[in-house]
């Protein structure tokens, strides 16, 4: 009697402090999952990282899905709210978009800051007329809007006193939306439009980046916006399923910090299973595991609030200086500390932080 009474006083103390063992209900078991077909995904599941964690908690089967031959951006945000992938992986600009325009997710895990060479402004190599941002005034920008590859120019063309034209004003530059990727491309280099920013990284980038066909004539300011908040990196998912599947987002997690630590020590390897899996040239992959704009393999800011700080300051900038969907519609700063999950980042109750 005394040994059932002392487990109960156990139980009692451990309920009384929301301590989680065997005795609290777990989450319920997702037997199989999809994610984005990426550079670090195939890394993960041929390595095994993704078996490694997903067995702890009865999750036996992952398929990655290819974002389509379209490339269209902002197909894996489409993905995830109609259920089809589980995570996506966005930066935090279009994310938060997606979010004010209503799609119920929440942020995951975010970014340490940027830096100057993911999202440069490019123009053809052979055009002599433009070298620096200010040579672009009167001319034609063609990229994705809701992207970096808008977010990033946006303050450099502002900073150079020569702002897109939008729905709202007229501008120095003209703004052409173009969400697919290789038509950005073709734009540029038939002179339909002067200009491009894109993530030289990204696989419909790298390999005409390194054809020597493109030249850099811009890149977003070391103290600016976009590199400390608006360029971040952010996995989002569905609230309704984070909060089904919480143990579920922090395997994911450690099985993606657990990949970044080994392609970081194996870049190689790392880049012949990206060259098999995702169909590119081994020059290619190795450089999208290795150029300093590479964000497949970047750390994570593991500070809750100064990921939300970032949101709150990244909405100032663009809503102070014109942006023509923000000025619209917004988040308020309680929205966004919400947005920002905070049981996955340093002291929560699932995080993959130490």
């Amino acid at each position: 009697m005394r040994k059932i009474a002392g487990i109960k006083k156990a139980i009692a103390i451990a309920a009384a402090l929301g301590l989680s063992a065997s005795i609290a209900q777990a989450d319920p078991v997702l037997k199989e999952i999809n994610l984005q077909k990426s550079p670090w995904t195939v890394v993960a599941l041929e390595k095994g990282f993704f078996k490694e964690e997903f067995d702890k908690i009865g999750t036996k089967k992952i398929t990655l899905i290819a974002q389509g031959a379209a490339e269209l951006l902002g197909a894996e945000s489409a993905a995830v709210g109609g259920g089809s992938l589980a995570i996506a992986q966005r930066m935090v600009y279009p994310s938060t978009i997606h979010r004010i325009n209503g799609l119920n997710t929440v942020v995951i895990w975010i970014s340490e800051p940027s830096n100057r060479y993911r999202t440069p402004t490019l123009t053809a190599a052979n055009n002599k007329a433009i070298n620096s941002v200010k040579d672009l005034d009167g001319k034609k920008f063609g990229s994705s809007r809701i992207s970096c590859y808008w977010s990033a120019p946006f303050e450099s063309l502002n900073n150079a006193g020569i702002p897109f034209d939008s729905r709202l004003q007229k501008g120095r530059v003209r703004h052409e939306n173009i969400d697919n990727s290789a038509v950005a491309i073709a734009a540029v280099l038939s002179g339909d439009t002067d200009a491009t920013a894109v993530h030289l990284a990204a696989p419909a980038f790298t390999g005409p980046w390194l054809s020597g066909k493109f030249k850099v004539v811009d890149r977003p300011a070391d103290d600016g916006v976009y590199i400390n908040h608006a360029g971040r990196i952010t996995y989002v998912a569905r609230k309704d399923f984070v909060d089904k599947y919480p143990s579920l987002i922090k395997a994911f997690l450690a099985a993606r910090e657990k990949t970044r630590e080994w392609a970081t020590d194996h870049p190689n390897e790392a880049a012949e299973i990206i060259a098999k899996e995702t169909r590119v040239p081994l020059e290619v992959a190795l450089f999208q595991v290795t150029h300093l704009g590479q964000w497949e393999f970047t750390g994570g800011e593991p500070n809750a609030n100064r990921a939300r700080t970032a949101i709150k300051e990244f909405l100032r900038y663009y809503i102070a200086n014109g942006d023509d969907i923000l000025t619209q519609k917004s988040l308020t700063d309680k929205e966004v500390d919400a947005f920002i999950d905070g049981r996955f980042f340093a002291g929560g109750s699932h995080s993959i932080y130490k």
